[in-house]
């Protein structure tokens, strides 16, 4: 069991920056590609990022691409979201997940954190 928790969260303007952050309750952490995901109101939970279990693969959705970054510190059982230039469409509740399988797009979660809501204001 893969226990996560999510912090980092909350309100920002456009053009802003957060770090979301997803400390895993695990020793075999480095063995768990990870992934974020978001959902917004009245919207289907979609992925946005993904790293695999070394890092060395990384996925990002095309709405995120060249803005957010997704890294781990396997050494603190982390993984966090750097979200640049943040826009309004980016407003979300944010969870980490935990995945068997690093899948870039198609990675599959398999154990959730309570997410993180992120409000960006125009």
């Amino acid at each position: 069991q893969v226990q996560l928790a999510e912090s980092g969260g909350g309100l920002a303007q456009a053009g802003d920056s957060l770090r979301l952050s997803c400390a895993a309750s695990t020793r075999t952490f480095s063995s768990y590609p990870m992934g974020w995901f978001r959902q917004a109101p009245g919207k289907e939970r979609v992925i946005v990022a993904a790293i695999s279990s070394h890092g060395f693969s990384k996925y990002y959705a095309d709405s995120v691409k060249d803005r957010f970054t997704i890294s781990r510190d396997n050494t603190k059982n982390t993984v966090y979201l750097q979200m640049n230039s943040l826009k309004p469409e980016d407003t979300a509740v944010y969870y980490c997940a935990a995945s068997y399988t690093y899948g870039g797009p198609e990675t599959v979660p398999n154990y959730w954190g309570q997410g993180t809501q992120v409000t960006v204001s125009s």
